[in-house]
């Protein structure tokens, strides 16, 4: 039969040998798909100058790196110049001891096209060039986004950090000083950057504009520059607030001609000459405006807010001026963030947020300072997500009853409140037991008000 049917045979095996082959195939197929599929998980390098780790210098480990690694730098002083080429975390053991140096010459760290979303944290870089222009910057960023420089410290170069054509990076906790040019510098249609948090000292200008657009400054301190605190140069649409502006040589703020439409409110301005401005822009937010050193009007209606403007130049002023130093306070509360924010005449400091442990009231408490004998205010607003109605307000043990401000909404709550000065300690408590108390007396007279319409009317019928 096997003879018989040999063809047949032959034909069957053909078929096997055929199909066991295309499996082979394919089995090797799915194994090199399912193997390139799989991507190697992020990598960190070691850098040391003088002990064991992977790497002696910083731009070695950069070199071997791949995108999204992290090269952790240890404590030492590294005489380097920096490129990241890679989109790669580049994290400092200490800010203070981590230190790269640029030998007076040159970018000391420099990310360019086309890397994006690179980290630099925790260093001191120091020394770069004295006087080319950005080519001797602390840390220059060149048409580069999604960059977060934050936590160090950067001194002595011709810029401390420069931005050129690059949008959307963080730039956030940095100690900046000691720049011939400027602190920071955003030119040539650099957009979308958030600048905050930052100390911008003692440089020629604090943060300076050029052809700039659609960035957030706010919450920084700038003070003792000596040129301007912060400069704009045709540049429109930024916002600028909440930062502390202070004791700067030339102009706390100039913007020159060509620089419109910017917002510019909550700032804190303390300077020989505020501000100089050849251009037209907003100074407040509708309802709340900047704290002037210099304003000398009055608030005769109490709710911290001046009763006349501010004049700025010809043509513009601060509609809303503070009448104390503004604060912007971070609570973090059942995994949210929430902002506080205080308006006061006094020195505030010990903000803290506390929850009751037994009643689970919500509590803000901070310390107030000032000249014995004089009044002190304060204008306080809170978010009712986090506190709500009713609050409790202490001055020390005494309670005092503050005024609720009309801007109050769903949203927010505004408090505002005066105290004679000394050493105090101001309570805010959201209370949910005075909330039931409340409840129940507006619930007991709701009940006597029907009692005594239903009186009336049994008094109506039995006539």
């Amino acid at each position: 039969i096997v003879c018989a049917n040999r063809g047949e045979v032959m034909k069957l095996s053909k078929t096997i040998f055929t199909s066991f082959t295309m499996l082979c195939l394919l089995s090797t197929f799915f194994l090199v798909e399912c193997i390139i599929s799989v991507k190697a998980s992020p990598t960190t390098w070691t850098v040391d100058d003088d002990g064991a780790a992977d790497f002696r210098k910083v731009q070695e480990a950069i070199n071997h790196a791949k995108s999204e690694d992290t090269i952790f730098v240890r404590k030492g002083t590294y005489y380097e110049h920096v490129i990241v080429n890679k989109s790669v975390s580049l994290i400092g053991e200490d800010r203070d001891s981590t230190i790269v140096d640029g030998s007076g010459i040159g970018i000391v760290i420099d990310i360019s096209a086309p890397v994006n979303n690179a980290k630099v944290q925790g260093f001191t870089l120091r020394n770069g060039g004295s006087g080319t222009g950005l080519s001797d910057s602390g840390i220059l960023i060149d048409h580069s986004s999604g960059n977060n420089i934050s936590h160090n410290t950067i001194i002595n170069n011709f810029y401390g950090i420069s931005l050129e054509s690059s949008s959307g990076n963080m730039i956030s906790d940095n100690t900046i000083s000691l720049s011939p040019f400027a602190g920071l510098s955003l030119s040539y249609y650099s957009f979308n950057n958030v600048v905050s948090g930052n100390t911008i000292t003692d440089n020629s200008d604090g943060i300076s504009f050029l052809l700039s657009f659609n960035n957030v400054v706010s919450g920084n301190t700038i003070s003792s520059n000596n040129d301007y605190g912060i400069s704009i140069y045709s540049s429109h649409n930024n916002v600028v607030s909440g930062n502390t502006i202070s004791s700067n040589s030339n102009y706390g703020m100039y913007l020159a001609l060509g620089s419109n439409d910017n917002i510019i409110y909550h700032n804190n301005f303390n300077n020989t000459y505020q501000v100089g401005s050849d251009s037209k822009n907003v100074w407040d937010n509708g309802d709340e405006g900047n704290y002037w050193s210099d304003y000398t009007g009055q608030d005769l209606n109490g709710d911290g807010i001046g009763d006349t403007p501010h004049d700025i130049d010809v043509d513009t002023q601060d509609n809303h001026p503070l009448m104390g130093m503004f604060s912007d306070f971070s609570v973090t509360s059942e995994g949210k963030r929430y902002h506080a924010t205080i308006t006061c005449n006094s020195t505030i400091s010990g903000f803290r947020f506390e929850i009751g442990p037994e009643t689970g009231n919500k509590i803000i408490r901070f310390n107030v300072t000032g000249k014995d004998g004089t009044v002190g205010f304060c204008r306080v607003m809170i978010p009712t997500e986090l506190m709500n109605y009713p609050y409790i307000i202490l001055v020390g043990v005494e309670e005092i009853v503050p005024t609720l401000l009309d801007v109050s909404n769903e949203t927010y709550a505004y408090l505002y409140f005066t105290y004679i000065h000394s050493s105090r300690t101001i309570t805010i408590i959201s209370s949910l037991a005075r909330k039931l108390e409340i409840d129940f007396y507006n619930l007991n007279a709701t009940y006597h008000a029907l009692l005594n319409n239903y009186s009336i009317l049994l008094g109506n019928y039995g006539e």
